[in-house]
């Protein structure tokens, strides 16, 4: 079971409100809503959490590239919402480029050298076990990168929310 929400700073305080990503297909996208949703300079966290398995923050502010930290990027890469923040860049490995897929492949279909799905290097089996991203994407909010780190995935995002002054908001939308 998932849950998500966006928590927007304003003039006022943190404001948390839960939404939908069935429509988000990409980084860009799920930056963009982000962005929606709050005002120009102040920072959106989009909350992702799979039950008892990970946690992602996206942290967006202004047109600045999102900042992504994920709990354990082998489980979420195993889920639709974690194959979203888990970009070629955060995974450090170049783009997929459908040219050099071609090249790869003989006239039979198949690829060089290919042995089973084991073998693809950009497979889940290829994505690290444990913590990825950004760990000091709160530190300017008064949270820092080892406490992020030490979170759990059953209430990292209500902690969070506790530490920023807005779990009474985040609950209300849960």
């Amino acid at each position: 079971m998932y849950f998500t929400a966006l928590l927007a700073r304003t003039d006022d305080g943190w404001e948390a409100s839960d939404t939908e990503l069935d429509d988000v297909e990409s980084l860009d996208e799920l930056a963009e809503l982000a962005r929606e949703a709050g005002s120009e300079d102040e920072p959106v966290l989009v909350c992702i959490e799979q039950e008892g398995a990970w946690f992602g923050i996206v942290r967006v502010e202004g047109e600045d590239d999102p900042r992504v930290y994920v709990s354990d990027a082998a489980r979420a890469m195993r889920s639709a919402y974690g194959e979203i923040l888990l970009t070629d860049e955060l995974l450090g490995r170049e783009p997929e480029d459908p040219q050099a897929l071609e090249a790869l492949v003989d006239l039979d279909g198949t690829e060089d050298g290919a042995v089973g799905d084991d073998d693809e290097p950009d497979g889940p089996e290829s994505v690290p076990p444990g913590p990825l991203g950004d760990a000091g994407l709160l530190a300017d909010l008064g949270i820092d990168a080892g406490f992020v780190l030490k979170l759990t995935a059953d209430d990292a995002l209500g902690e969070i929310a506790d530490a920023l002054g807005c779990a009474e908001f985040l609950e209300a939308v849960r």
